[in-house]
């Protein structure tokens, strides 16, 4: 019982829905679109409740039309945008002989085909290295990976029905195989947050169905190939966010880069045991707490304790 617990956190940015012609200006499309291009992965709302209080931009609700929409508004930006970056490219590239520019210039070439001819997003493709790293710097937006939030009733949402769920899942198998859906209820999710605690978990038991916030939070993680492991004592826990795949020295430095350079090993027990046997004593007695080195690739839920040399992220001036 520390006094104190850190939890992971994922920043979500709400940006208002977009319109037909978004990519033109329409609505407040080029600011909202702007905003999109800053973030790493796209939670898309969804609505397929009715009601007559608020009010639908197209007059009527067809998430499936609202899908077809949207997507084709974030093709159009990118293709947008790089016909931009072509006419400045091409000054450079083509007609100025700029040598180290060309790889550049054909790697967005190639994506621009797919986006026009083809009209696929970015992220329906097999990409090299160097592409890859091309896709990074220019941020675009259908390169993004996307988890589809479908917002019914709070009726709906406890009884799990809803006419437009197999037609939305039909859509996404379609346009967007394998991505995230996740059925939710805004309306519900609001009250669990406006009621006690006590009071919230009697609804949820009445209701018989959770909140679906963990969910959209753990996929949202997994979006953007995140993890997190633990750091424990008596005064804290905390918990780490890190990029899948990373080893204990990265990991040691996201708590302070002392720490990864003067790494020296990691005392590792996994969250399933301990909360299985009870302490960490009964983890070590059960051989399960383990010495890993520098080359231990940390895993999702790690508790860690992390050995270093304290000096050794010290210059020599400051070491005397």
């Amino acid at each position: 019982k520390p006094a104190s617990k850190v939890p992971a956190f994922l920043h979500v940015v709400d940006i208002a829905g977009l319109v037909k012609g978004a990519h033109e200006g329409q609505g407040l499309g080029n600011a909202f679109l702007s905003h999109i291009k800053a973030c790493d992965a796209l939670f898309h709302v969804s609505r397929v409740f009715e009601d007559e209080d608020v009010t639908h931009v197209e007059g009527d609700v067809n998430p499936v039309r609202d899908l077809d929409i949207i997507l084709e508004e974030l093709r159009l930006k990118d293709e947008e945008y790089l016909q931009a970056r072509f006419a400045s490219l091409e000054k450079t590239v083509i007609r100025g002989g700029d040598k180290k520019g060309k790889p550049e210039y054909d790697d967005l070439m190639k994506i621009y085909k797919l986006l026009s001819e083809e009209k696929r997003h970015a992220r329906f493709s097999e990409w090299n290295v160097r592409e890859i790293e091309t896709l990074n710097k220019h941020l675009l937006i259908t390169a993004k990976p996307i988890i589809y939030l479908i917002n019914m009733s709070e009726k709906d949402y406890i009884r799990k029905k809803n006419k437009w769920l197999v037609k939305i899942k039909e859509w996404v198998d379609k346009n967007d195989p394998g991505a995230s859906i996740i059925p939710f209820s805004g309306e519900y999710e609001m009250k669990l947050l406006d009621m006690p605690d006590d009071e919230r978990a009697a609804y949820v038991e009445k209701s018989k169905v959770p909140s679906a916030l963990g969910k959209i939070i753990t996929t949202g993680y997994k979006a953007l190939n995140l993890e997190y492991f633990f750091t424990c004592g008596k005064d804290e826990v905390k918990a780490w966010t890190i990029t899948k795949g990373s080893k204990a020295p990265q990991a040691a430095g996201k708590i302070h880069t002392d720490f990864e350079k003067g790494f020296i090993m990691a005392e590792v027990q996994k969250y399933s045991d301990f909360r299985e046997l009870g302490s960490e004593a009964e983890v070590k007695a059960a051989g399960k707490y383990r010495q890993q080195g520098r080359n231990y690739v940390v895993e999702d839920g790690d508790i860690i304790f992390f050995k270093f040399n304290a000096g050794a992220g010290l210059s020599d001036k400051k070491k005397k």
